[in-house]
């Protein structure tokens, strides 16, 4: 069984029985709550398997709606955690209750250590199974989007962008700042397309020398300059029936950028040294870190290639506007990793946490991959600290002491929880925050948000 599988959450108000249980599970990986509010904290922040949970919770410890409150939080939070409520003694209503709720078994005190450890252990296992279920259901189904974790705004509407281009042979050009994705993007293109099942392939605009790239585009004939022993097919003509990803396509050649718009223009390319005109069927996808109009102004990039290559244009966010999405790719990233090394990694340190969601991140996501590769390489401990990460305390942004900005960013980040916690309803939404519908619409308009991208359909679920 993995370590993500060996979590265990006590919520138990009692320090007493609250250190008897935690030497009874001594054999898992436990953390401990005493009331809703650190209880649903540490779910967020652990993500256990399975939930020990006492019914009779403060403020009203001697009741029992606090704990079906506290119940079906997690359970709304963590639909597939698997909870086991602790009842009084012959209180065998709200044990009933609490499975109705949701809960997947009772315990009647007093607690038989013996009795529970076999319940808690049958949980595990049967979390275990379910866990396995979805992933080899998710092998048959995978999703060409796969690998690209949208949980901002920003980024849920790139996907569904993507998700309309795809099909389609327009020309698209993604924008967005070095280590965003565009790549990863590029290649869910390609997959969703009708050209799947054929070739893609991408070259670096910037990473060939000038007198190389057009032969590395359109191949060359034998003879054609020195070194040219034989006829050498180019990216283009590799890429026939499938996608080219042209990376980086502002550092292009002027010289170059004529042959490449009459390419896009006709779909015919001719090989250096040679005069034979060969058609391609490629459909092409270009990216770059630069802004297309500076370029222009520059006399850097020729307008009409521009238009050419922009029938479709994607902006990605860079990964500091990616708020809500910074610790699920972070958690996705420490998974991925700790797998690829063999390492038993738990989790995120409170202090790895609060620096993964201060950082500027200005090399954006591939910063952050770079940073959990080299921590998980680096970590003694079963938890990656920020000092693993490689970020000190003088790195981590300092936010503005303005009250007006305070109050914006408080508020803006507030609606967004709410509404991924309501995935998405208004109404749900606006009693999570307090206020009328009309006050949410009011301030999803100021804030330019929609709750569209926050459905349980948006959310993969």
């Amino acid at each position: 069984m993995s370590e993500q599988s060996r979590k265990l959450l006590i919520v138990e108000d009692d320090p007493g029985l609250l250190s008897q249980l935690k030497w009874c599970f001594e054999g898992y990986d436990v953390f401990a709550a005493e009331d809703r509010e650190s209880a649903i904290a540490e779910l967020r922040r652990h993500e256990p398997m399975v939930v020990l949970q006492d019914l009779g919770l403060p403020p009203k410890p001697d009741g029992v709606e606090e704990g079906l409150l506290t119940l079906q939080e997690i359970l709304r939070l963590a639909p597939s955690t698997k909870v086991i409520v602790v009842t009084g003694h012959g209180d065998q209503e709200n044990a009933l209750r609490s499975v109705a709720l949701g809960a997947y078994d009772f315990y009647q005190k007093p607690v038989d250590t013996d009795t529970l450890g076999l319940i808690v252990e049958r949980a595990f296992n049967i979390s275990e199974l379910e866990l396995e279920n979805r992933k080899l259901h998710s092998r048959v189904h995978e999703s060409p989007l796969d690998g690209i974790v949208a949980a901002s705004e920003g980024m849920l509407a790139v996907c569904r962008m993507i998700e309309k281009v795809a099909p389609t042979d327009v020309t698209a050009l993604l924008l967005g700042e070095s280590g965003t994705g565009k790549e990863l993007l590029a290649r869910a293109l390609h997959r969703l397309s009708p050209r799947a099942d054929n070739k893609f392939i991408a070259i670096n605009c910037a990473a060939i020398p000038e007198n190389l790239l057009e032969s590395e585009l359109f191949g060359h004939e034998k003879g054609a300059f020195t070194g040219a022993h034989k006829q050498t097919l180019g990216k283009v003509e590799l890429a026939n029936g499938g996608t080219l990803f042209l990376d980086e396509i502002g550092d292009m050649p002027l010289a170059l950028q004529a042959k490449m718009l009459r390419f896009l223009q006709e779909r015919v390319i001719e090989r250096v040294g040679g005069r034979e005109e060969i058609s391609v069927d490629v459909r092409v996808v270009c990216a770059t870190n630069q802004i297309p109009e500076e370029l222009i102004k520059q006399g850097a990039f020729r307008e009409d290639l521009y238009y050419r290559v922009s029938e479709i244009t994607v902006n990605i966010p860079p990964f500091r506007d990616r708020e809500e999405g910074r610790l699920i790719l972070a958690r996705n990233l420490l998974h991925k990793y700790c797998k690829s090394q063999g390492k038993a990694i738990n989790g995120f340190s409170d202090d790895a946490v609060q620096a993964i969601e201060s950082y500027t991140w200005p090399g954006n996501v591939r910063e952050l991959e770079n940073k959990i590769k080299g921590a998980v390489i680096m970590a003694d401990g079963k938890l990656v600290t920020a000092a693993d990460l490689g970020i000190v305390a003088g790195e981590v942004e300092e936010e503005s002491l303005n009250l007006r900005a305070v109050r914006q960013r408080a508020e803006s980040k507030a609606i967004r929880v709410a509404l991924t916690r309501s995935y998405g309803n208004i109404s749900k939404a606006a009693e999570l925050l307090g206020i009328t519908r009309p006050t949410l619409y009011d301030l999803l308009n100021k804030y330019g948000m929609s709750a569209d991208g926050y459905s349980k359909k948006a959310a993969g679920q």
